[in-house]
């Protein structure tokens, strides 16, 4: 009775939502299946850990923990302008950059706006707008798993209010090259927000193909907000920070607007300044996950269907029949990856780029379960 009262009250956008796959934890594949030892592969977490400058900065702010945090967040604010060159008043700090996403629904979006993003694409590209109301269109990867530049150029034909484009893309990988991404703006309707994610940006920042977002951006003349995070090379999942990269300040102030006051604790605060300032942790971290992806790659090639390229930390890889059954079975090796759920795309599994010991652990399951 409580639960047809419940669904009565709550609002239709909101029935309608599917739920986001986190994944599972460590713990519950434990549990269920009995095994001791578990390799992550599920979530693109960095193989290497933060850098040992995180721990100390953890430690030295446990004693203030009965303080609220700076609700601006202006130390890593100034911090990031410095790294960027963006100015501090143009960055918003978000809990994860999946937050900032959530956030720039909620200053935008209205019931029957219209949002174009990638097929397949990181769910809550899809979940967040239409938890607003939005109508959402996906523009699907070509054969070859790379962005369909045409398909791209008819579905930015019609009036939209939202533009998301990742680059690299998840759970795909493919990149945008720089003739591809100003492909893509140029063609956006001239009054959309533009929005680029850019999660895996430090796995490609050094490729010359990879595109000066923000340089192409403050050629034109929209609102836009180029999403980062540190969950990935800087090794900060558990701690959850993003932050957005804003056309101008105005944008920023939206978005505090809708925002919680103290978004960003104490601790994750101090950690993504200490991970900030050791870029040669970063380095070391891309060039691990890089080699270990090529090696995967080459394992992969003969057992799968079809290997889309990728730039990030993950690869995905098609298989001859269902990737969810094919992930339970791999669970039974304590090897959590991500069967894709999406219609379309339920033979397709996503594997991050683990440590050298996961990635055969991986393999050698692989092989066995296939």
């Amino acid at each position: 009775m409580h639960s047809d009262l419940l669904h009565a009250l709550a609002r239709k956008d909101v029935l309608q939502l599917g739920a986001y796959n986190a994944g599972l934890s460590d713990e519950a594949v434990r549990k269920t299946w009995q095994v001791e030892t578990i390799s992550r592969l599920a979530s693109n977490e960095n193989p290497l850990g933060a850098s040992p400058r995180v721990q100390q900065a953890l430690q030295h702010s446990n004693p203030r923990s009965a303080i609220y945090p700076d609700a601006a967040s202006g130390e890593l604010r100034a911090a990031l302008a410095v790294a960027t060159g963006v100015t501090a008043d143009c960055i918003a700090i978000g809990n994860g950059s999946e937050e900032l996403l959530k956030l720039l629904c909620l200053a935008f979006i209205n019931s029957g706006d219209r949002v174009v993003t990638l097929l397949p694409s990181f769910g809550l590209h899809q979940l967040y707008p239409q938890l607003m109301g939005a109508q959402v269109d996906l523009v699907p990867v070509d054969d070859q798993m790379e962005y369909d530049l045409p398909a791209w150029e008819q579905a930015l034909s019609r009036p939209a209010k939202m533009v998301i484009i990742s680059n690299p893309s998840n759970p795909v990988g493919c990149m945008l090259g720089q003739a591809g991404f100003q492909r893509l703006i140029d063609a956006a309707p001239a009054d959309a927000l533009l929005v680029i994610d850019e999660a895996y940006f430090e796995y490609c920042a050094g490729l010359a193909e990879y595109p000066d977002s923000l340089s192409v951006l403050r050629q034109q003349s929209r609102p836009w907000i180029v999403l980062r995070t540190f969950s990935k090379a800087y090794g900060l999942a558990g701690l959850r920070v993003g932050y957005g990269l804003a056309s101008n300040a105005a944008l920023v102030d939206l978005l505090n607007r809708v925002r919680t006051p103290f978004n960003i604790n104490r601790a994750a605060q101090a950690a993504a300044l200490a991970a900030l300032d050791d870029q040669q942790h970063v380095r070391d971290s891309v060039a691990y996950v890089v080699a270990q992806r090529d090696w995967l790659t080459a394992e992969l090639q003969p057992l799968v269907v079809q290997l889309a390229p990728s730039q990030a930390n993950f690869l995905f890889f098609r298989i001859a029949g269902d990737g969810a059954e094919l992930a339970r079975k791999l669970l039974a090796s304590g090897i959590i990856v991500k069967p894709w759920l999406e219609p379309g795309y339920r033979d397709w599994i996503r594997v991050s780029i683990g440590s050298a010991a996961d990635n055969q652990r991986f393999i050698a399951a692989l092989r066995q379960v296939l």
